[in-house]
Parts: C-alpha cells; structure tokens; sequence
C-alpha cells in the first residue's frame, strides 16, 4: 500500500485508486486510452469514504463523461472526462473554443447566477468538458461544459 492510500484511509477519504480502477472497469479502457479516462482523478480530492458502492453512469448520449456518484445521503458526484474514440463512423466536432481563448465562465443554482472572465485551458466541441481557470494569480483549474464559443458553463450540484 503507498504512502498516499495509507495517509487516505487513516484520515478517512474515499479511495482514488479504487475509484479510478472502477472507472477503468466501466469504460472498458485503461486511463489514457481511447475510450478511458483522459486523466487519473484529482489526488487532492479528499472525498468522504461511500459506505455503499459508487455508482458509475455515462452522462449524455455521446458518452463523453463517466459520473460517479456516492450515493449515500450527502455523497458526492465526480465528472470524469473520456478520451474520445478515433475512427467511431461520426465526424468529430469542430472545437467551438480554443486553449488560450478568452472567454465567460458561467456558474448558475437555484435562484442565483454568477459569471467572470476566464481562459480555456483545453479545446472542445460545444457539449464538450475543458479545464478552464478564472483570470486571475492564484486561479485553480476547473472543469466546464462548453455552451457555445465564447461561454463555459460550471454545474452546481
């Protein structure tokens, strides 16, 4: 066991690792291939541990993005982007924002919204999950749902 799944389990978070083999398991990929996760989750995730078993589910009838959701009573949900499959029979889509373009990061709930400047760290089709960061100095990634060039959207749970 490392170091990192000991400090995890004596602390009383979820383990990643676990979740990243059931993600595998449920794309039918490995991390990194076509058709698998594009990236391992987050080690800085310190998510509470699910007394019963996640669960797995494709968001979108594209199948671009895997949900794990803890389904105990205050659980949690995880958006995992899927590193798209080449030559499916469907043309790719056109990336409707760029890496490096400008652009307005969206984030709406119930009975509020709020948007601010940001930047696309990734490229993607409208539909599509990028990493995208406010502007600012000390701005952490986080994923978006492209809306249309121009506009991400960040979902509240």
């Amino acid at each position: 066991m490392t170091i990192s799944l000991i400090l995890a389990a004596a602390a009383g978070f979820a383990d990643l690792n676990a979740l990243d083999a059931a993600v595998a398991r449920f794309a039918g990929a490995p991390i990194g291939a076509e058709g698998g996760a594009v990236t391992p989750l987050d080690r800085r995730l310190r998510l509470n541990p699910c007394r019963s078993p996640a669960a797995l589910s494709w968001r979108g009838e594209r199948r671009e993005t895997i949900v794990v959701e803890c389904p105990d009573n205050g659980g949690w949900r995880l958006f995992v982007p899927v590193r798209a499959l080449s030559g499916g029979g469907g043309m790719a889509q056109p990336a409707a924002i760029n890496r490096g373009d400008g652009l307005t990061i969206a984030v709406s709930g119930d009975g509020f919204s709020v948007s601010q400047p940001g930047e696309a760290m990734d490229s993607g089709p409208v539909g599509g999950w990028i990493r995208v960061r406010a502007l600012g100095e000390k701005s952490q990634p986080m994923r978006a749902q492209v809306i249309r060039p121009g506009l991400v959207s960040v979902p509240v749970p």
